[in-house]
């Protein structure tokens, strides 16, 4: 008995959903009915807008002198030998060196690893086409620099080495010197086990 009012009710529903998408079909040519318009018709005014709101009337204000970008803090060295060094007695690096670094490790090899190499020895796969090889990131006197002069270095570029501000984020940079630190330690640690 159940069962058969059940299935009653649902036929009833199939026949009255059938109906309804018949009878209210949809008119591809017209729009939507809409439920909230606020979200169709902008607030905002656009940017070359007359706007009663700002004492000049205009909506597109002008930056003041000295204005600095919200999250951008500019760096005031030049991209020369003097301003790396300056950099690397000024500049500290932000992260410690005691957290995981995937990140850095991901960003050295798509940006630094086709010049220096997997391990950093300056052996990338483009040397191997003709490039002039950059110095060893193992070597005694990259790893005597500074985190600052490498930060530089990164940003600025230096010699055959583009500058990689526009494509790495500042952090990044961070990270990638916290890598780079890495694979020196690892250097490290395998000469003072050599030379016991």
């Amino acid at each position: 008995m159940m069962r058969s009012v059940l299935n009653s009710v649902l036929l009833a529903g199939l026949v009255i959903m059938v109906f309804l998408t018949w009878f209210l079909r949809r008119d591809y040519t017209r729009r939507n009915y809409e439920i909230l318009p606020g979200m169709v018709n902008s607030v905002p005014y656009n940017a070359f807008d007359p706007n009663g709101n700002f004492t000049d009337g205009k909506t597109l204000q002008f930056v003041g002198e000295n204005t600095i970008a919200h999250g951008f803090s500019p760096l005031h060295y030049a991209a020369n030998p003097e301003d790396a060094k300056r950099a690397g007695e000024e500049l500290i690096n932000p992260l410690p060196d005691t957290i995981s670094n995937e990140r850095g490790e991901k960003i050295f090899l798509t940006f630094c690893q086709p010049c220096h190499g997997l391990s950093g020895l300056g052996d990338g796969n483009i040397v191997k086409r003709g490039f002039p090889p950059p110095p060893s990131l193992l070597a005694e006197k990259a790893i005597k620099m500074k985190d600052g002069q490498l930060f530089h270095i990164i940003t600025n570029g230096q010699n055959n080495m583009p500058s990689l501000a526009s494509q790495v984020e500042r952090i990044d940079r961070w990270r990638v010197i916290n890598y780079v630190r890495s694979l020196q330690k690892n250097v490290i640690q395998q000469s003072q086990i050599t030379s016991k």
